[in-house]
């Protein structure tokens, strides 16, 4: 299964997305965030998406873009524990928009949870 994190700002966000990473066997790993994000390190390979816009629906339609032809299965993982509900909305929009299929991802005590 393919990967799709959002990078942004929060304390301890960027620990929960690496350990998403890290702790699961991911086919591909698609992380999406603004300039500042590009800082984002990993022991995994991943591709990043830079976004820029402000407005939802730009941002949508930005990230929309974007990911079109970089997901190739039905489904994705995402895991939205950093970020701003503007920019969850958006991109779960324009996951649905592709259109894909998604299940919430989260790192716990636990391990690696679908939602």
């Amino acid at each position: 299964m393919e990967l799709v994190a959002l990078l942004s700002t929060g304390k301890g966000t960027w620990a929960q997305v690496a350990g998403v990473i890290n702790r699961g066997e991911w086919d591909k790993i698609v992380l999406i965030g603004d300039n500042f994000a590009k800082q984002f390190k990993s022991e995994k390979d991943f591709e990043f998406i830079e976004i820029n816009s402000s407005r939802i629906m730009d941002l949508k339609n930005e990230i929309h873009k974007k990911l079109q032809g970089k997901i190739k299965g039905t489904e994705v993982a995402l895991t939205i524990a950093s970020g701003t509900g503007r920019q969850h909305m958006a991109l779960i929009s324009a996951l649905l928009s592709l259109p894909t299929g998604i299940r919430f991802t989260a790192l716990t005590k636990d391990g690696i949870v679908f939602l």
